[in-house]
């Protein structure tokens, strides 16, 4: 099973900011045996699509070369109660990084209009990782095809 929060990366911009896109269908495994009467998107899982993509934008930016963890999020806002058959928009956008910690902020828009944001996400990062490794796994789940240093 995969727990992927984001279909696609549309754009990325290195140190700066990163799009991509998640469509809710009522084929999510989420859904399963969790609602009774109606199929609500958990506000949790807008949290981690967030996470996710703001996640991979820091390791594409540090070229590969560490992971980046979730440690903090603050000022987070989720609209209730959205049902599935929706396509959104994700956002985000580092702040600041170094070679300990990044700090980013990220928010979800559907039709122009935001439905989710975190304005405050810290990311502890790793230093042991496997840069080639991490390269492949992007460039399956995202699609771009990257070389480092670019």
């Amino acid at each position: 099973m995969r727990f992927l929060y984001y279909d696609k990366v549309d754009n990325i911009e290195k140190g700066k900011t990163i799009t991509g896109v998640k469509t809710f269908t009522l084929s999510e495994e989420f859904f399963r045996h969790h609602f009774k009467k109606q199929a609500l998107v958990p506000g949790v899982i807008y949290v981690e699509a967030m996470a996710q993509l703001l996640g991979w934008l820091i390791i594409y930016s540090h070229d590969f070369k560490l992971s980046a963890i979730m440690s903090l999020v603050e000022d987070v806002s989720v609209a209730p109660a959205l049902r599935p058959g929706f396509s959104a928009e994700i956002h985000g956008e580092i702040i600041s990084t170094s070679r300990r910690d990044s700090l980013g902020r990220a928010w979800i828009t559907v039709d122009d209009k935001t439905i989710a944001s975190m304005d405050r996400i810290i990311y502890s990062h790793v230093q042991k990782v496997n840069s080639e490794d991490l390269m492949n796994l992007f460039y399956y789940y995202s699609g771009i095809k990257v070389n480092p240093g670019e």
